[in-house]
């Protein structure tokens, strides 16, 4: 058998998986594998500014393409600490992510070497797998695995770890095969007929939809089987886009990060249809505040410790969301609008749907300046392309457009979901951008979480990543702010934010820069950002009074 450079062999692994997208930080730990890489000409590697950028960037490609993103963590110890956040962002986002890093050199582990961190430790709480690599010969066994690992059950980020000197020799190895896909676990007949049955004898039920429904790509047939039996659909935190908002019995979001319509539905509902979703925190608080305490739930999900973990179901199904919808949709009989047993509901659903977006449509073509969140939101949907890819930050600004944005192209919305941090959206939008070139993608941050990751316009500009970033300047941490007035009594300190012009700065990266402070002028800037084709920042100027404190249940007494 033919010796391989150990690079070789595991730049031929990541092809075997079907790798033709990789983002790194280069580093001296891991250059045989971007030397190796320098003869794959069917391989884009895009190079980033900060290693927990690139994370956020192989997590929002992992999320648009389904298969694991990858990130090359080109040095150990401290290029590798780097990646801790974005790692801890796709295990809560149960995101497929492969990180391939580096470790000191065999010999010299445990003998606290130059760079030498407990990665093994550090990486444990923040992954689904952490597997650090035993012999050279062994590396292409590994990077397969992972790939295996982070796409399988419920997904989520793995790291292999590889010691310095195992990449400085040949070895005689065999690349293991691709993985197969395996077929999600699906319903039994009975198991359907039960959900058949609560349907029919219920009276006001309602879909709650999460993440399954987008990883098992069943928003159409979602979005059929509500058509179908006239029941409203509502979507948990951050998945706004689990079918198209245009859809004439979608409601929206539930909790504080939707809006009234959605929460009402669920509060009065009598039957729950929770597909592939926890019911978890940022949807419910772990309360009945949203959720009403005596309805019968069903609840569908790929993981059995997600059924009945935070409230108690009559009915508990370990299979693929989607295919749950699909195969309701097939089995169960067509009902008229009028004749509907919740028809009643219904009415009262259409007219607060109509009110919540005539007052919204009202908010947004306010012409007070600072401009409003609501206005961006509008504007935005002017101006957007139904294909479009958004990409939001947690702070406060964020999560005022998130149920506002015209999500009708599944996937269409890539948040940062339970981990709620800032400095997520830019860099998911390069990745997102990335994994679907051809869509435009548009992401939506403050001025402070722009300002965490604002080095990576360098990347965009770079690579020609051509996102438009839409970066919302109140000036202030907004969430905070808002806290410091509502709980304790204007006492503001270390809650305002100084930035740069953005757009100037974009534009010295080599990129488009536009500055808005007139309304209409964010549509009109996103047009042109479209048009131009050019990695792009709109730099807004917001009304820094426009913040709202949505984590009120922080503040109660214990």
């Amino acid at each position: 058998m033919a010796k391989t450079k150990c690079g070789v062999a595991a730049i031929e692994a990541l092809r075997t998986v079907g790798v033709n997208r990789i983002f790194g930080l280069m580093g001296s730990s891991t250059l045989e594998m971007f030397d190796a890489l320098y003869d794959r000409k069917d391989m884009e590697y895009v190079g980033v500014r900060h290693e927990n950028c690139g994370m956020h960037m192989a997590d929002a490609y992992g999320r648009v393409t389904q298969t694991p993103g990858l990130f090359i963590c080109g040095q150990a110890g401290p290029g590798s600490a780097n990646m801790v956040l974005g790692l801890a962002q796709a295990k809560m986002a149960y995101s497929p992510v492969v990180a391939i890093t580096g470790l000191p050199s065999t010999r010299h582990l445990g003998r606290d070497a130059f760079q030498e961190i407990d990665q093994n430790t550090l990486f444990l709480p923040v992954t689904k797998r952490v597997m650090t690599v035993p012999r050279a010969d062994r590396i292409p066994e590994f990077i397969v695995e992972a790939f295996r690992i982070a796409n399988s059950g419920r997904r989520g980020p793995v790291v292999v770890n590889i010691p310095r000197d195992m990449f400085n020799g040949e070895i005689e190895s065999i690349i293991p095969e691709a993985p197969q896909d395996l077929s999600p676990p699906a319903a039994g007949r009975e198991v359907l007929e039960k959900i058949k049955k609560l349907i029919l004898e219920a009276k006001a039920p309602v879909i709650h939809a999460g993440a399954g429904i987008k990883w098992g790509r069943g928003s159409e047939k979602l979005a059929e089987l509500s058509q179908k039996l006239q029941i409203p659909i509502t979507n948990s935190a951050g998945h706004t886009d689990v079918v198209p908002v245009d859809h004439p019995l979608y409601a929206g979001g539930v909790g504080p990060r939707g809006n009234p319509v959605a929460s009402t539905l669920m509060r009065e509902a009598d039957l729950i249809i929770a597909l592939g979703t926890r019911l978890g925190f940022n949807t419910t608080f772990y309360k009945f505040s949203d959720i009403s305490s005596t309805a019968k739930i069903v609840q569908v999900d790929i993981d059995p410790i997600s059924l009945g973990r935070y409230f108690p179901v009559a009915l508990g199904v370990i299979a693929d969301a989607g295919t749950v919808a699909a195969n309701l949709s097939e089995m169960m009989n067509a009902i008229p609008a009028d004749q509907a047993p919740w028809r009643k509901r219904n009415e009262t659903f259409f007219s607060a749907k109509k009110q919540l977006w005539k007052e919204r449509q009202a908010s947004g073509s306010s012409s007070r300046k600072p401009l409003h969140p609501d206005r961006i939101s509008a504007e935005i949907r002017m101006a957007a392309p139904r294909d479009t890819i958004f990409t939001v930050d947690s702070g406060t600004c964020s999560l005022q457009v998130t149920d506002q944005l015209p999500c009708l192209t599944v996937p269409s919305l890539l948040a940062p979901l339970d981990c709620g941090m800032i400095g997520f959206a830019y860099s998911a939008g390069l990745g997102a951008k990335v994994a679907a070139p051809k869509r435009t993608v548009i992401s939506i941050s403050g001025d402070g979480g722009f300002g965490m990751t604002m080095g990576e316009m360098a990347t965009a500009a770079m690579h020609g990543i051509n996102t438009v970033a839409i970066v919302m300047d109140n000036g202030v941490w907004g969430s905070e702010i808002a806290y410091q007035r509502d709980f304790y009594n204007n006492r503001f300190i270390g809650g305002y934010v100084t930035s740069p012009r953005f757009d100037e700065v974009m534009k010295l990266c080599g990129g488009a820069g536009y500055f808005v402070t007139e309304p209409g002028e964010t549509a009109d800037a996103l047009k042109q950002a479209i048009r131009d084709d050019k990695p792009s920042v709109i730099h807004v100027k917001v009304d820094p009074e426009a913040v709202l404190s949505f984590r009120k249940d922080a503040f109660d007494r214990p």
